[in-house]
C-alpha cells in the first residue's frame, strides 16, 4: 500500500499548537523570538511601546525536528479577552514568570484561563535570570508549584541564551505527553477566526487554529453566525502554501465568495455538512475557581472560541450544572469549553463544558428526568457525520406509486452508469416534471441518492460502489478519477461524480488530483 499524504501525517506525530501565558513584561515575546527567530510583535505600536497588543504567531522546531505552531498572547490585564481567544485550540502551554517579579496577578489569571479551556500540559520558564534584580529560581519554585504542581520549571535568559536548550527538551517532553490526549482529526472542520483581512490581488484571508479537521483546498465552508458560504481558494501554514491541513495546525485561509468585512474575529468557519446552529442558551457543567461561588444568578461574560457575549447564569437543580442565557447567539458543540469572566471588575471565574448547545429554556424547575438526561450527556460525543448515502430526512417516508417504482427499476438496472432524468423521461415516455417529482420522492424515501446535478443513483447500487471504492483506497492508498474509471469500467463522468460525492459526504478527501480515505473510514 502506498499511503497518500493524509494517511502519512496521521501515522506520524500529530500537529500541535503551543500557547504562551504570563504577566505583562515578563518576556513572553522575547522568549518566543529566542526560540523561533520570529518577533511576533508585528504592529508598529507594539514595537514602539514594547508590549503585545494582538496575538502573534510563529513556528517552533523542537529537538527531534518536530514542528509546533506558537500563539503568543498579550499579558496586559485589559487584554485578557485577546489572551482567551489565543488560548482557543492550543494543546500545551509555555507559562513565563520573570525572575525579578515572580508570580503576578496575570500569571494567576492566565493559569485560570488555561484550566478553564482544559489545557493541562506545559512548561514554566523562569525568565530574565541574567538581570541583577533576579531572584534565585529555587525561591520562586514553591509559589509556581502551587499554581502548576505538575509542570516542569526551566530557568532561562532570552538575552544570553542560557537554558534555552533545556527548555526545548522540556517542551518536547510536554508535546509527547499531549500526543496521548485526544484531538478530533476526523469529522467536519471547525476553525474559530482570530483575524480577518484582505490582500490586494488575493482577497479575503482569515486565520485561526483548526480545532477539528481536516480541511482541503477547494472545499466549500460555512461561516457562522448566519448562513454564509465560501470556498477555500488556498491554504497557508506559516507562510507556506499547502493543499490541506489537519486539526491542531495554525492556518490562513483565502476564502472566495465572501468579503473581508463580512467575516471577523469571533466567527466560526465550518465544513459545509456541519449541523451547527446558533443558540441563545447553553446548558453547561461548571468548573469554577474556588472563590467564584457567587456566580449563580449573576451576569457574566462568556468566552467561546474567539467570541465573547454577556449572559446570565441560571442555576439548575444539580450543583454542577447551569444554564447560560446569552445576550447574543453562540455556535457551539456539545463538549466545547467556555470561559466565564466577571464583568464589573474583570477577573476569570472559571470555565464550563457545554453539555447541550441548544436546550429548552429551564431553570430550577427542571424535571428529574430532564436532569438525568443532562447528567448522562455530560461526556460529549462528536457531532454526527453524514452517511455515504445521504437521503433527506423525513418523519414519514413518502408512499411510492406505480410510476415511482417504474423509475426505481430503471435506476436499479442502470447500475453504476445511471441515465439522466431527461433520458429516463424519454425511455418511460414521461414529462420531465413527472420524472423530477418521482426522483424527489425516491430520494426522500431513501431509495435513490443525488450525487451530482442530473446524476441519481439507486441507493443499493451506490452502496455497492462506495464499498468498492473504499476497498480500492485501502489497497492502493489513493485514487485518481482515471484510475477509478478503469477499475469500475465506467466513463470518466461517473467516476468523477462518485469521487466528488464521497468527498462531499466526508468519506474521502481530495489532495490535488488524488483522493484518499479520511482517517475515520480506514
Amino acid at each position: 500500500m502506498r499511503p497518500g499524504p493524509y494517511v502519512r501525517l496521521l501515522t506520524e506525530s500529530r500537529p500541535l499548537t503551543l500557547g504562551t501565558a504570563g504577566h505583562i513584561d515578563h518576556g513572553k515575546t522575547a522568549l518566543v523570538e529566542a526560540l523561533t527567530g520570529v518577533n511576533t510583535d508585528r504592529l508598529p505600536d507594539e514595537r514602539k511601546r514594547g508590549i503585545s497588543i494582538e496575538l502573534g504567531f510563529a513556528q517552533l522546531v523542537l529537538p527531534s525536528g518536530r514542528r509546533a505552531s506558537v500563539v503568543d498572547v498579550p499579558g496586559h490585564e485589559r487584554l485578557v479577552k485577546t489572551m482567551v481567544a489565543g488560548a482557543t485550540g492550543i494543546d500545551f502551554f509555555l507559562l513565563v514568570v520573570a525572575a525579578d517579579d515572580g508570580v503576578m496577578p496575570q500569571t494567576i489569571e492566565h493559569v485560570a484561563v488555561l484550566r478553564a479551556v482544559g489545557v493541562e500540559r506545559g512548561v514554566v520558564a523562569i525568565t530574565k535570570i541574567d538581570m541583577d534584580t533576579a531572584q534565585a529560581p529555587s525561591s520562586l519554585a514553591p509559589e509556581i508549584a502551587k499554581l502548576l504542581p505538575d509542570a516542569a520549571l526551566v530557568a532561562v535568559s532570552a538575552l544570553t541564551g542560557e537554558g534555552l536548550n533545556d527548555l526545548l527538551v522540556e517542551l518536547e517532553n510536554a508535546a509527547h505527553s499531549v500526543d496521548q490526549s485526544p484531538r478530533r482529526f476526523d469529522g467536519e472542520p471547525v476553525l474559530h477566526v482570530d483575524r480577518s483581512f484582505t490582500l490586494r490581488g488575493i482577497g479575503t484571508v482569515v486565520t485561526g487554529t483548526l480545532q477539528h479537521g481536516p480541511l482541503a483546498k477547494g472545499e466549500t465552508v460555512n461561516v457562522r453566525p448566519g448562513e454564509r458560504s465560501a470556498r477555500v481558494r488556498s491554504i497557508q501554514v506559516h507562510g507556506k502554501s499547502v493543499s490541506w491541513v489537519a486539526a491542531g495546525q495554525r492556518v490562513a485561509l483565502n476564502l472566495g465568495g465572501i468579503r473581508h468585512h463580512e467575516i471577523s474575529m469571533g466567527d466560526v468557519v465550518t465544513g459545509s455538512q456541519v449541523p451547527l446552529e446558533e443558540s441563545y442558551r447553553l446548558d453547561v457543567h461548571l468548573a469554577l475557581e474556588p472563590d467564584a461561588d457567587h456566580v449563580l444568578g449573576e451576569r457574566v461574560q462568556v468566552h467561546h472560541g474567539t467570541r465573547d457575549v454577556a449572559a446570565r447564569v441560571i442555576a439548575l437543580p444539580d450543583d454542577g450544572f447551569a444554564q447560560l442565557r446569552l445576550e447574543a447567539p453562540l455556535a457551539a458543540f456539545a463538549g466545547d469549553r467556555v470561559v466565564l469572566r466577571q464583568i464589573a471588575h474583570p477577573s476569570t471565574l472559571g470555565g464550563a463544558e457545554v453539555v447541550d448547545p441548544r436546550p429548552a429554556r429551564h431553570g430550577s424547575g427542571l424535571s428529574p428526568a430532564a436532569l438525568e438526561r443532562l447528567r448522562n450527556n455530560s461526556s460529549a460525543d462528536e457531532p454526527e457525520r453524514p452517511s455515504a448515502v445521504d437521503p433527506k430526512q423525513a418523519e414519514e417516508p413518502p408512499r411510492l406509486g406505480r410510476l415511482d417504482h417504474m423509475l426505481q427499476a430503471v435506476l436499479d438496472g442502470d447500475g453504476l452508469e445511471p441515465r439522466s432524468p431527461r433520458m429516463i423521461a424519454e425511455k418511460l415516455r414521461l414529462k420531465d416534471a413527472q420524472v423530477a417529482t418521482a426522483l424527489s420522492k425516491l430520494v426522500a424515501a431513501g431509495q435513490a441518492t443525488r450525487v451530482a446535478p442530473r446524476v441519481y443513483y439507486s441507493t443499493a447500487e451506490l452502496e455497492k460502489a462506495v464499498s468498492r471504492v473504499s476497498e480500492l483506497l485501502r489497497e492502493q492508498g489513493e485514487l485518481s478519477v482515471s484510475e477509478l474509471r478503469d477499475s469500475l469500467g465506467t466513463s470518466r463522468k461517473y467516476a468523477q461524480a462518485l469521487l466528488e460525492h464521497l468527498d462531499a459526504v466526508r468519506i474521502t478527501i481530495r489532495i490535488e488530483d488524488r483522493h484518499v480515505l479520511r482517517a475515520h473510514n480506514r
